[in-house]
């Protein structure tokens, strides 16, 4: 008979895939009606394209939606992606975001263990990387950080140090940097 483990530590290290090297992010803007999702989705799973990261929300006109689509270079051609996606009716436009110009975050919400011995290092960790504790019992915190994926990453493996009960990523959400002044050379100065 095997024993019952007793924990319900959530093992952290191998459940998340880093998108090394290159990925495309795609902004997608849609309709926002029903099932459009869902037909995007059946698109990139009829194809075989695997999608590293989705998220969806309303924009600022309630008529349309975004998702962000992250999808490894490797997996599929970026041309092929997009040819695909024009040919669905409720696309309005594809844009590809470098991702050496693109501002990305994620959301990440934990339950971590945080006994009295290590409440005060948990504590110290949320603050160093900005994030905020948002729900406390006598032996666990639950708390929310936005960041880049690669800075969540960094906090999600220090956090499975003080063991993690439960743990949720939103997925990718990005922006194109913008446009800077080009720097002008110092008076008196020859570069």
């Amino acid at each position: 008979m095997m024993a019952e483990r007793s924990s319900n530590l959530v093992p952290i290290g191998s459940i998340r895939p880093h998108v090394g090297g290159r990925h495309h992010i795609l902004s997608v803007l849609v309709e926002n009606r029903a099932g459009v999702l869902a037909r995007v989705s059946l698109l990139f799973s009829r194809r075989g394209y695997n999608i590293y990261s989705l998220a969806v929300a309303p924009t600022d006109d309630e008529r349309f939606s975004r998702l962000t689509i992250v999808v490894d270079v490797e997996s599929v051609p970026l041309e092929q992606i997009t040819k695909q996606l024009h040919k669905l009716i409720n696309v309005i436009k594809i844009t590809e975001i470098d991702p050496a110009d693109a501002l990305e975050y994620e959301c990440m919400l934990a339950t971590i263990n945080a006994e009295a011995g290590a409440r005060s290092k948990v504590m110290e960790l949320v603050e160093i990387f900005h994030g905020e504790i948002i729900d406390v019992s006598l032996d666990r915190l639950t708390v929310v950080f936005a960041l880049s994926p690669e800075k969540l990453d960094d906090v999600e493996a220090f956090l499975a140090e003080f063991g993690v009960i439960e743990l949720q990523r939103t997925g990718r959400i990005a922006l194109s940097k913008l446009p800077k002044p080009a720097r002008r050379p110092k008076k008196g100065k020859i570069s």
